[in-house]
């Protein structure tokens, strides 16, 4: 069976050109090109393999992940890679590693918070890796609430020191990725005090280990803080903890950028907004949801190629049994999530343009669009990581029995993922945020204040009030003005409703607090209308390629009819459609279901994911699962030998009746 293509026939069925939905998928020809390459060259290289990684201990785990951290340095160095190939290969290597903090969060925070001068010194540092970097906000006491911090940097005038001290149990760091074995320095944040005046949370650069023996400096604790859920999965990572004994540094490793403090000891503004910090947020909130389009692709890869391989029930006089993929309530929960994969791609898409938009806007002191920005990115955070981490679940589901092995890849991978829902915003917290700005809208939306951006159709808040569904029959649903006028008219209903129910309270905070549940439904409706809205804008431009658009349009029209169906309470409560038209949206879903079918296979491949990527014997695409998975069980160490040890000690004695003799 070897060499065999399990699945030929499943690509032979494809509609469309799989090569140029590839480049769609990549967003360029250059982007694709880039990515082909890169993951070919980590595919071939036995240095970066982890098929072995659930079987190895912590330590050797971890021993592990700065080996090929320093490899793909190495390798970064001497094929010259240009810094879009090394981010490339280093997701590519697909291990979470201490590199990930130096250069998604220690870089960034010191281009964002410091100065030219303080650019100058640590820059040069950092990106020749002569230092390694971690980003140490996170405490044991506090996370979300970045105002309850409580490490102290209080200036000493005397020395020109600050003096970085830890005064509770609860404030020591806690959590930061890198900082447990690997980090000489992070980026600290502290409450700034001077002259007993607390001035709030700000940046210092300190240094934490020696640079010539990796030894704490004085004053400083560190370590790991401990295993964390899954076998290997983030157990690569040394999150550590950090507490200070009062620790002197220069004046000048205070990031600077926004506010100083003089050689006297004075605490002044710079003229730099402080808005620009928020730069930085909408840069990594946009990473984080690239990411959620890759993880639930990645899931819904081997869950797709495996419900084609699998055969259950159905055979007719001794034929074949019928393939998992062909049972509808397979199709019903996997091709939400295939649909989810491709609107989260491209809504990512977006929010690289919208984080572009922003940093222009902001150099032009231009800060009009960012509160919107700010909301939209927090919202489609959470929005993607909580769809993102149940559908990988999901997708083990699918699997059935086989999907609980770690060598279908999905346990590692739900493991890996999970966190996303809770580090850069707690995800409920982020939708409390969202809430708040959609109520600060509604209440502006009679003073001529109109509302911006994702916002934009607040602005005919009248009109959707009143407007009342045409679906007639099921394929009135593929136009996508009735769709999102659904999903307009939906969200702006719930948040009416809730400013509503807030104006009773005559303390805002205490109806906010009351609220909070339907707060969090009314912007989950807000964040599912813009990754809607976005879908069918990518649909309005030129997109080649036999076939392309057409099933994309059938993957955008799943994802909102799918939406409709799961948030049916929603949309006929606020009297948005009708119970008719809700059974034609779900007889219209059945239709589309049927025509995606022939293309799964060919959809799933056009992630252009090498079986290296995927790390799963399920997700083979060659779909020659059952050998390889009965190759993979022998290599378990459990099965070194025939008979397990402990047999002499424990078995035997049960069998033979002589436990009172056994050494328990």
């Amino acid at each position: 069976m070897d060499g065999v293509d399990q699945l030929a026939p499943e690509r032979k069925n494809a509609q469309f050109d799989v090569d140029e939905m590839k480049i769609v998928w990549a967003g360029s020809r250059h982007a694709f090109q880039v990515s082909d390459r890169i993951a070919r060259l980590v595919a071939s290289d036995p240095a970066f393999r982890k098929d072995n990684r659930a079987m190895l201990t912590r330590k050797e785990l971890f021993k592990n992940t700065l080996r090929k951290a320093a490899y793909a340095w190495k390798r970064i160095i001497e094929l010259r890679l240009t810094e879009e190939e090394a981010s490339m290969l280093r997701s590519s290597v697909d291990e979470p590693a201490f590199t990930d903090l130096h250069w998604g969060m220690f870089v960034p925070a010191i281009k964002g918070q410091g100065t030219d001068e303080q650019h100058q010194k640590w820059l040069p540092l950092a990106y020749k890796m002569e230092i390694i970097g971690c980003y140490a906000q996170t405490e044991l006491g506090h996370g979300s609430n970045v105002q309850g911090l409580e490490t102290t940097a209080t200036f000493d005038p005397q020395t020109d020191e600050f003096v970085i001290h830890s005064p509770t149990l609860t404030s020591s760091k806690w959590w930061p990725g890198g900082l447990g074995k690997a980090s000489t320095h992070a980026v600290v944040y502290a409450r700034l005090i001077t002259d007993g005046q607390d001035h709030g949370v700000n940046g210092f650069i300190v240094q934490l280990r020696s640079l010539e023996d990796h030894s704490p400096l004085p004053g400083i604790t560190i370590g790991d803080i401990g295993m964390k859920f899954g076998n290997g999965a983030y157990n690569t990572m040394d999150n550590g903890v950090l507490r200070f004994e009062h620790v002197r540094i220069p004046r000048n490793q205070m990031l600077m950028r926004v506010s100083q403090v003089t050689r006297e000891g004075k605490y002044v503004q710079s003229n730099v907004p402080r808005q620009l910090l928020y730069g930085t947020m909408v840069y990594v909130r946009q990473t984080i949801v690239a990411d959620a389009s890759c993880a639930l692709s990645r899931a819904v890869c081997i869950a797709t190629r495996y419900s084609a391989v699998r055969r259950q029930f159905g055979s007719k006089n001794g034929g074949p049994e019928t393939q998992v993929i062909d049972y509808k309530t397979q199709q019903n929960r996997l091709f939400p999530l295939l649909a989810s994969a491709y609107a989260f791609r491209f809504v990512g898409e977006w929010l690289k343009w919208l984080y572009t938009d922003v940093t222009q806007r902001l150099q032009a002191n231009d800060f009009s669009t960012l509160p919107e920005a700010h909301a939209c990115t927090a919202g489609l955070k959470s929005l993607t990581t909580t769809a993102t981490a149940d559908g990988i679940e999901e997708c083990r589901k699918l699997c059935g029995g086989h999907g609980y092995l770690c060598s279908s890849g999905l346990p590692e991978l739900f493991a890996v993922y999970v966190p996303a829902c809770t580090y850069e915003g707690d995800n409920i917290v982020l939708l409390l945020q969202v809430a708040r700005f959609l109520m600060k809208t509604v209440s502006q939306l009679g003073s001529g204040n109109m509302p911006v951006g994702t916002t934009t159709y607040m602005g005919r808040a009248e009109q959707l009030m009143q407007c009342h569904c045409g679906v007639q029959k099921a394929e009135d649903w593929l136009n996508p003005s009735a769709i999102l006028e659904a999903f307009e008219a939906r969200a702006i209903r719930m948040s009416v409703a809730c400013a509503q129910n807030l104006s009773k309270f005559t303390n805002q905070e205490e109806g906010f607090a009351e609220l909070a549940a339907d707060l969090v439904e009314a912007a989950v409706a807000h964040c599912q209308l813009i990754v809607v809205s976005k879908f069918i804008e990518k649909l309005q431009q030129d997109i080649p390629g036999k076939g392309v658009k057409p099933i994309l349009e059938i993957l955008c029209n799943i994802y909102a009819l799918h939406l409709v169906h799961k948030h049916l309470g929603d949309f006929v409560s606020t009297g948005c459609i009708t119970a008719k038209q809700a059974s034609l949206a779900n007889e219209q879903l059945r239709s589309l279901y049927s025509q995606v079918r022939p293309n799964a296979i060919a959809l799933v491949d056009a992630f252009n994911y090498t079986d290296h990527y995927l790390g799963s014997v399920l997700g083979r695409y060659d779909g020659n699962v059952y050998p390889k998975l009965y190759e993979e069980a022998w290599k378990d160490p459990l099965n070194d030998s025939v008979v397990p040890d402990g047999y002499h000690e424990y078995i035997r004695p049960l069998l033979k009746q002589q436990l009172r003799n056994a050494r328990l």
